[in-house]
Parts: C-alpha cells; sequence; structure tokens
C-alpha cells in the first residue's frame, strides 16, 4: 500500500508532483519495484493523470522510474554493484570539484555557499529523512557548483537520480550515516587547506566510506 501524500495546491502541480513524488522515493517511503498505478497517485496528490504522466517522465528521464517492457513505470531498482558504479563516476567528479575548489585564489569566497549548506545538514530534525537527504544532496551539489566549472555541474546533474536511488539502498540507518555533519564537516576542512591533492584524498575516502556504509 502506498503511503499517504498530501493534496497538492493548483500552482506549478507539475513541479509539485515532482517534488512529492521525488521525496517519496529518495525517502523510501516509494520502495524499489513499486509499480506507479497512475489511477492511485493522480487520487492521492489530486492531480490530473496528464499532469502525473509528465511529472513521471521527468522522473524516468532522471533515473528514478524505469519502465517494464510493456511500459509500465516502477520505482527504479539497484544492485550493489550497479552502485559501487555510480559511486566511482561521482567520486571522480566530486574529486575533480574539489581541486579545484583547493586551488582556487578565491577558494574562501567559493566556499561560503558550502560552508552555509554544512550548517543547513544539522538543521533538519533526526526523524525526517526526506529533509536530511535534501541536505545532504544540498551540500555536494554545492560543492560541484564551487568549482565554477558549468560542465562538471551538468555531468553531475545528471547523475543526481541515481544518486538519489543508491542512498536508501540498505536501509535508513545506513543512510543516515551518509548524512553525518561531522563527516563532511571533515571534507571542507580539507578543502580549506588549499592542498588539491589533499583534498581528493579527503573526498575519495569520504566516497568510500560511504560506498562501503551502503553496499558492505
Amino acid at each position: 500500500m502506498l503511503p499517504p501524500m498530501a493534496e497538492l495546491g493548483r500552482t506549478s502541480l507539475r513541479e509539485q508532483a515532482l517534488a512529492s513524488l521525488r521525496g517519496a522515493i529518495s525517502a523510501g517511503a516509494l520502495a524499489p519495484g513499486t509499480r506507479m498505478v497512475e489511477s492511485d497517485l493522480s487520487g492521492r496528490l489530486g492531480i490530473s493523470r496528464g499532469t502525473l504522466r509528465e511529472a513521471m517522465r521527468q522522473l524516468q528521464q532522471e533515473g528514478l522510474l524505469e519502465a517494464d517492457a510493456r511500459g509500465r513505470l516502477s520505482v527504479r531498482s539497484l544492485d550493489a554493484d550497479e552502485i559501487v558504479d555510480i559511486f566511482r563516476v561521482r567520486g571522480a567528479l566530486e574529486a575533480l570539484a574539489v581541486r579545484l575548489v583547493a586551488g582556487a585564489a578565491d577558494r574562501e569566497a567559493a566556499l561560503a555557499p558550502v560552508r552555509a549548506a554544512l550548517v543547513a545538514m544539522a538543521e533538519p530534525p533526526q526523524d525526517s529523512i526526506a529533509e536530511r537527504f535534501e541536505a545532504d544532496l544540498s551540500f555536494h551539489r554545492a560543492l560541484v557548483a564551487a568549482a565554477g566549472n558549468a560542465t562538471l555541474l551538468h555531468q553531475w546533474g545528471q547523475l543526481e537520480g541515481s544518486i538519489r536511488m543508491s542512498i536508501m539502498f540498505a536501509g535508513v540507518e545506513h543512510a543516515l550515516r551518509n548524512m553525518s555533519v561531522d563527516r563532511h564537516r571533515e571534507l571542507v576542512v580539507a578543502i580549506e587547506g588549499g592542498d588539491p591533492d589533499a583534498a581528493e584524498r579527503a573526498l575519495h575516502a569520504h566516497m568510500a566510506e560511504a560506498t562501503a556504509n551502503l553496499v558492505g
């Protein structure tokens, strides 16, 4: 049975539907393999099937939903090998980002949004999985954006759906370990040191710990 979802207002229904479904998938409320039944979801969200289909097409493009041979959509399922691959690619992209930031002449200014994102990670309640997940993802997005490389940020964004799907693979307890503020603060400190090699080592250690936590 699908979890309860708040009915949406009339403004930007597609965007609201996207946010609601994306959050439910990211937090594990819509588990991998769950069929996306239009009649049920459109009723729960208070939107038309057409609007729901638009939102689901976007989620499919993001890698959160997958279609079977008959075109029916369900929440994407990942295995451990896929998650390892995702984190390898993610680690390569974020390693480049931290190298660029650590070596930048305006490093302090570039890190300001990253520090703000770190502070925001401590704000959501411990039991709010969806909010804590979004805060964690916002930190890493801010870190990549701080590099000032639009192509790098775009490529990282293409991976964001897969990152979302991987986080809840091992369950809530493991996911929350990866969202530790202290783990992310260590990464910021390494970048602040201004040594690109040291920052890259810290990033790879951060990703290796996260991967091991998810897939053992």
